[in-house]
């Protein structure tokens, strides 16, 4: 039995019965961080490997606190785990140790996770392109002269290298997308209020990011997000849901899925992404499914204009007090900075303004969903970029305006907050990953996953093609 191979509910499954110790699995696991990590600097601020040997002995011979008893997990350097530190990717908080979980991460300790120490992300989450001056640039799997994505970068690649069976993650501006599909893994966003996060500061205006699972396969994705999930009296805009990992032994009914493509020709796309998408596509429509094309159904510039009015909006909400300390500011990265003062520069009537064209696109969205169960997007509008870069100033001969202007195409879903589910879509003849957006309405997080098994099952994409590293 290759452990690191396992997926997660696989190894649940043989720890459940005995047929390994999480003292195994936490060598094995170790061991492949040893081996590989240095390579891809994925996983930051592991603790000590004794520590961890001792805390999964302990867990051998204690009783079965869920069904992620014994198993590793690091989490995203932008949460809170207690006793480790939480960066943010910033200087101002290198070092700084978190004294209790936030509220996703208590409750994957809930179910039995022992955390080895965090994953690695952009400063603030900022960005879709994992770097900070803290730890550095995570590279990605596939060619370490190329970035993994972010913001969840850190743990896709610990997925893809095997250094992880199943991950958290989080995602604004496609943050559990666009790293999964450059790592040739599954990331869900989950709708807003599904996964909610840590009852603090506002509660109300910023609803932009979830929390959300990634995996190598879409069950382990519902496992983990039913871990996640769930109501919090202490939020009012989180709900409950009937838990997806049972439903995906329901049949799927031939789904109506509505491909976007380009927006009309208002995203531009670096040569054979636009391709390997329609040939999943094409297979897609082979397992039973309706697949057509569908015309942009709204002016790509207004959700582009209500998305920055929104994020700016929100970033400096969250930051206004480190832009006003100039200790803090001159450690402030540059797209930290100019989001805070867009933010801060905004009125009360262009924020009016920017939510009444997102309710616009929720209205046009609705009736969208009248005709087709999914929509699909490519996860990302160019391959995985030089590492070396602050981010790309173009694509395709397109001038980016904006350091995240680039991944444009996670914001139709991420403006509503609507489900999406990242499946690995093949390779380029580059030999680089790719994936594609299923978009759903409201409450369809089991419908996706649904979808996304039965893709898994004819494709197996993460198992067929790992990294040679």
């Amino acid at each position: 039995m290759d452990i690191l191979e396992l997926d997660a509910l696989e190894l649940s499954s043989a720890l459940e019965r005995r047929d390994l110790s999480a003292r195994e699995v936490m060598q094995a696991t170790l061991a492949r961080i040893e081996a590989v990590n240095g390579r891809v600097n994925a996983i930051v601020s592991l603790r000590d490997p004794d520590a961890l040997l001792a805390e999964a002995a302990a867990a051998d011979n204690s009783p079965r606190g869920g069904w992620m008893h014994g198993i590793p997990i690091a989490i995203k350097d932008l949460a809170n785990a207690a006793g480790l530190p939480t960066s943010q990717g910033s200087p101002i908080f290198a070092g700084q140790m978190a004294v209790q979980d936030d509220l996703p991460v208590a409750r994957i300790r809930a179910a039995g996770a022992i955390v080895i120490g965090k994953t690695n992300t952009p400063e603030f989450g900022l960005g879709s392109h994992t770097y900070n001056p803290v730890h550095g640039a995570t590279t990605n799997p596939y060619d370490p002269a190329r970035s993994c994505g972010g913001s969840s970068g850190g743990a896709a690649a610990a997925l893809a290298t095997r250094m992880l069976a199943v991950a958290d993650g989080s995602d604004m501006m496609g943050s559990l997308r666009n790293p999964a599909g450059w790592n040739n893994v599954y990331g869900m966003r989950p709708g807003w209020g599904t996964v909610p996060g840590e009852p603090a500061g506002d509660l109300f205006l910023h609803q932009l990011a979830t929390a959300g699972p990634m995996a190598r396969c879409p069950a382990d994705l519902a496992a983990l997000l039913d871990t996640m999930a769930g109501a919090d009296p202490r939020q009012p805009l989180s709900h409950g849901q009937a838990a997806t990992l049972p439903q995906l032994a329901d049949d799927l009914p031939p789904q109506r899925i509505g491909w976007l493509a380009d927006w009309d020709g208002a995203l531009p796309f670096e040569d054979g992404l636009l391709d390997v998408s329609a040939a999943a596509l094409a297979r897609m429509g082979g397992l039973g499914h309706e697949v057509a094309p569908v015309h942009a159904p709204f002016e790509s510039g207004a959700i582009w204009d209500s998305w920055i009015t929104l994020r700016s909006f929100a970033v400096a909400g969250g930051a206004r007090a480190l832009h006003e300390s100039p200790d803090t500011r001159a450690m402030l990265k540059p797209a930290a900075i100019w989001e805070i003062e867009r933010g801060l520069a905004l009125s009360a009537m262009d924020v009016q303004r920017a939510s009444e064209i997102r309710s616009d696109w929720f209205r046009k969205a609705v009736a969208l969903f009248a005709s087709y169960d999914v929509l699909v997007l490519p996860s990302a509008q160019m391959w995985p970029f030089d590492v070396t870069l602050d981010y790309p100033k173009e694509i395709a001969g397109t001038k980016m305006d904006t350091y995240h202007r680039w991944m444009q195409v996670v914001i139709p879903a991420s403006l509503l907050g609507l489900p999406v589910v990242n499946i690995p879509a093949g390779f380029g003849q580059n030999g680089l990953p790719a994936g594609l957006q299923l978009i759903g309405p409201k409450g369809s997080e089991a419908r996706l996953l649904q979808l996304a098994q039965q893709w898994h099952e004819a494709t197996r994409w993460p198992q067929k093609r790992p990294p040679v590293i």
